[in-house]
């Protein structure tokens, strides 16, 4: 039952001096797409706070904005098949 057991090792955060929203002193807004593209992956999959820096006030109005292009059909749902 007990199988080999293997330590994982912590994720290293990326520290940016602060966030990008914060600086401009704007919301993310989903009528700028291509801003927003930054903080999706190829996959399609909204990125964290500790990969794309951003605080968490303006983490969740992102997610809403991206959310927002995706059903306006600015910003795809999945990703482009080849």
């Amino acid at each position: 039952m007990g199988g080999k057991k293997t330590k994982r090792k912590p994720r290293k955060r990326r520290v940016i001096a602060s966030c990008y929203f914060c600086d401009e002193k704007k919301n993310p807004s989903y009528k700028e797409h291509g801003e927003l593209r930054r903080y999706v992956t190829e996959r399609a999959k909204i990125l964290g706070s500790i990969d794309t820096g951003i605080c968490s006030k303006h983490q969740k109005l992102l997610g809403v904005s991206i959310k927002r292009a995706r059903h306006l059909g600015l910003l795809p749902f999945s990703p482009k098949t080849v």
